[in-house]
């Protein structure tokens, strides 16, 4: 299994034949350069969305109309999406879990918000998500944008994922000493990979206190468009 990160809370997962593309925010994103974007998602199989917010959800539509892949996500706004965007999804919640083939995925509950701004206000657009990914012998925490909860508990215990992709940038989710907190109450990550964090200066812009909380836990910093094996 290969993690690639693609800048703030977007991934590229290269797995069992699969390419996952995890909240892929291309448009806007400063920390990807604009020349990467078309190595980013080529050959994607799946779009795989936590929630609304802009930094997730602005390319979801335009890559799935230019791939001709399906978008995953929480059932309330995939079943709109299918009937008014005449895209293809699949949408399910939390508790659930879709085979993709060779690529199992539940979904699990995050701490958060899912909205966006119209004229009229801000509108509710389903649920936020994290995800468990299990596949080749892997099980893979995606946390999605979150903050510590106590559903961390049995999630640790039921799953037993062995990596954790944790949002840990603060300010929107929690930051590197929540993520480490929640990591060692809760989880035995063999390996954890932060995320959303660097992207903008109101942000955590170090791991060093992850890594600091996680003694004997291999903290690995994303860098842009490299492959983490695991």
């Amino acid at each position: 299994m290969k993690i690639i990160w693609l800048g703030h809370g977007s991934f590229r997962i290269e797995v069992a034949d699969k390419v996952l593309l995890v909240d892929p925010w291309l448009t806007g994103n400063p920390v990807l350069p604009e020349d990467q974007h078309e190595a980013a998602v080529a050959g994607g199989t799946h779009l795989i969305l936590t929630h609304a917010h802009f930094d997730h959800v602005a390319d979801m539509l335009p890559l799935a109309r230019k791939l001709s892949i399906p978008v995953i996500g929480q059932y309330d706004l995939m079943g709109y999406w299918a009937e008014h965007e005449h895209i293809e999804t699949i949408g399910f919640n939390k508790g659930g879990t879709v085979d993709l083939g060779g690529v199992s995925l539940s979904m699990v509950p995050a701490s958060h918000s899912s909205c966006f701004g119209t004229d009229e206000g801000p509108k509710a657009s389903g649920t936020e998500v994290g995800y468990m990914l299990r596949a080749e012998g892997k099980t893979v925490y995606l946390s999605g944008d979150t903050d510590v909860m106590a559903d961390m508990d049995w999630m640790g215990d039921y799953y037993k994922p062995d990596v954790g992709i944790l949002s840990a940038g603060g300010h929107f989710t929690m930051d590197m000493k929540g993520a480490a907190y929640a990591a060692k109450r809760y989880f035995n990550f063999q390996t954890v990979i932060p995320c959303h964090y660097g992207t903008f200066p109101i942000l955590e812009q170090s791991a060093d206190d992850l890594k600091a909380g996680l003694p004997g836990v291999d903290v690995i910093e994303p860098q842009l468009m490299q492959a983490i094996e695991v």
